[in-house]
C-alpha cells in the first residue's frame, strides 16, 4: 500500500489547515438536493475543529473553466454544512487574494471557513505554480480529503501538497484503506463485477483486472460485445461490434492469466427499451429475432451468486442490466443483495464505486451493507485501471 501520513501524524492546533474536500454535490435552483458527500466529510471536519485547527475548506463546483459563474458558487453549501456540523461556517467570496486572506486572519482556533470555488481561477486546473502559492499563503498544513478529485493534477489537489506538509484526511484515509483491501492487497478468491453500457469506456479497466482477479463477471450492455465476439447473435441489443477483436483479446489475456470470465448464459429480452415492456427469458444462443437484451438472466444470476459465495473479496463497478427501468433491474438488485448479505455475515469484503454503481446499490437498498462504497467517479475508475493518481502520489512523496 502507498505510504501516506494522516491527521494522526501532525499537530494541527492553532494551524491554518487547508482541507481539500469534495462539495461537488447535486443542486437545483441553488439548493443542495443530495448531501451524501457532505455528510461523509462531517466527522473529519469536526475532528480537526476539536483539535483546535483553523479549518479552511477548499473545493470546486461544476466546470466554470476559470471564470466566475454565479450559478456555480459554493455559497449555497454553507447552510447545509453549518447544519450538519451543528456549527457556524464562515464563507469567503474568493479562494485567494485579499478576501480569502481577511477571512482566514479573523479565524479563531476550531473555526470552520469555506472558500469560494477554486475553479473560478484558470490556475486551478492548470496547476499553475503562482496560483498554488496563492492558495498556500493562507495555510500551514494541507489535508487532502477529496479522493474523487485525486485523479486531477490541479493546484488544490497536487500543487498544495508540493508546497505544504500534506496528510490524508479521514475520508481519503478510509477510501485508500478500502481500495487496498479491494485490489491492492486483497483476500482471494477475488471477484470483479464490471457492467455498464460500453466496452470502449472500460478497456483499460478490463485489461488491468484480468491480471489481478480470479473471476471477472461482465454484465450490462458491454457483455453483448463479448458475446458477439464469440459468435452469438445479439439481435437489436446495444453492442459495439467494432470492438469484437478487442473483446477477443481480453478473453485471450484472461485465459493466459488464469482468470475466469463469467458472461451471461441467459438474458431478459424485450422488443423495446421502456419500463415494463413485454419481456421474457431467453438463452444467449437463441435470442429471438427483433429483440434486445436488457438484463442478465436468472440462470446467470444464480451463477454469479455462487461465485460470490466462494469469494473472499468482491470489487464492483457498473450494473448488470438496464437497472434504471423495471423490471430490468432484477439481476443487479439480486446480485447486490447477495453480496450485501455475505458482507453482513462477515464472509465477504465488498468494495464498490462509480456513479451508476452507487445509484444501483441505493436502488437495491444495500449501499450501507457493503464494506465500502466510493462516491468517486473518475478517480475510482482510474484506480481500478491501475493508474497512478496524482493526488495520491503527492501524499506518498510528502510522507
Amino acid at each position: 500500500m502507498t505510504a501516506f501520513n494522516t491527521i494522526d501524524d501532525i499537530d494541527v492546533a492553532g494551524k491554518r489547515t487547508l482541507v481539500r474536500v469534495d462539495l461537488n454535490v447535486p443542486m437545483e435552483e441553488g439548493r443542495v438536493t443530495d448531501a451524501t458527500r457532505i455528510e461523509r466529510l462531517v466527522p473529519g471536519i469536526l475532528e480537526l475543529s476539536k483539535k483546535e485547527a483553523k479549518v479552511v475548506l477548499l473545493a470546486h463546483f461544476g466546470r466554470p473553466k476559470g471564470k466566475i459563474v454565479p450559478q456555480m458558487s459554493l455559497a449555497p453549501v454553507v447552510g447545509v454544512l453549518s447544519d450538519l456540523l451543528d456549527k457556524s461556517v464562515a464563507f469567503a467570496t474568493d479562494c485567494v487574494g485579499s478576501m480569502a486572506e481577511a477571512a482566514v486572519s479573523q479565524m479563531e482556533n476550531g473555526d470552520v471557513l469555506l472558500l469560494e470555488n477554486t475553479r473560478f481561477h484558470e490556475g486551478e486546473e492548470k496547476n499553475e505554480p503562482e496560483f498554488a502559492k496563492a492558495l498556500a499563503a493562507n495555510g500551514d498544513i494541507f489535508v487532502a480529503d477529496a479522493f474523487s478529485a485525486a485523479h486531477r493534477a490541479h493546484a488544490s489537489t497536487v500543487g498544495l501538497g508540493e508546497l505544504l506538509p500534506a496528510v490524508a484526511g479521514r475520508t481519503m484515509q478510509a477510501e485508500l484503506q478500502a481500495l487496498e483491501a479491494g485490489l491492492g492487497d486483497p483476500r482471494h478468491p477475488l471477484v470483479a463485477v464490471v457492467g455498464g453500457a460500453k466496452v470502449s469506456t472500460k478497456l483499460d479497466l478490463l485489461m488491468n483486472l484480468v491480471s489481478k482477479v480470479d473471476t471477472l463477471v461482465i454484465g450490462g450492455g458491454m457483455a453483448n460485445t463479448f458475446l458477439a465476439a464469440q459468435g452469438y447473435d445479439v439481435q437489436k441489443s446495444l453492442c459495439e461490434h467494432d470492438l469484437a477483436e478487442t473483446a477477443s483479446k481480453i478473453i485471450a489475456e484472461a485465459e493466459k492469466q488464469n482468470c475466469r470470465i463469467l458472461l451471461p448464459s441467459d438474458a431478459v429480452v424485450a422488443g423495446e427499451f421502456k419500463a415494463h415492456a413485454e419481456n421474457h427469458v431467453a438463452k444467449i444462443a437463441a435470442i429471438p429475432h427483433g429483440t434486445m437484451i436488457l438484463d442478465t438472466g436468472p440462470h446467470t444470476v444464480a451463477d454469479i451468486e455462487k461465485v460470490f459465495e466462494e469469494a473472499a473479496t468482491v470489487v464492483w463497478n457498473g450494473p448488470l442490466g438496464a437497472f434504471e427501468i423495471e423490471p430490468f433491474d432484477t439481476a443487479t438488485v439480486a446480485a447486490a443483495r447477495k453480496a450485501a448479505s455475505l458482507t453482513k455475515s462477515g464472509k465477504l469484503v465488498s468494495v464498490a464505486g462509480g456513479g451508476d454503481t452507487v445509484a444501483a446499490l441505493n436502488h437495491a437498498g444495500v449501499a450501507d451493507d457493503f464494506t465500502y462504497v466510493s462516491t468517486a467517479g473518475g478517480a475510482f475508475l482510474e484506480w481500478m485501471e491501475g493508474k497512478e493518481l496524482p493526488g495520491i502520489a503527492v501524499l506518498a512523496k510528502n510522507s
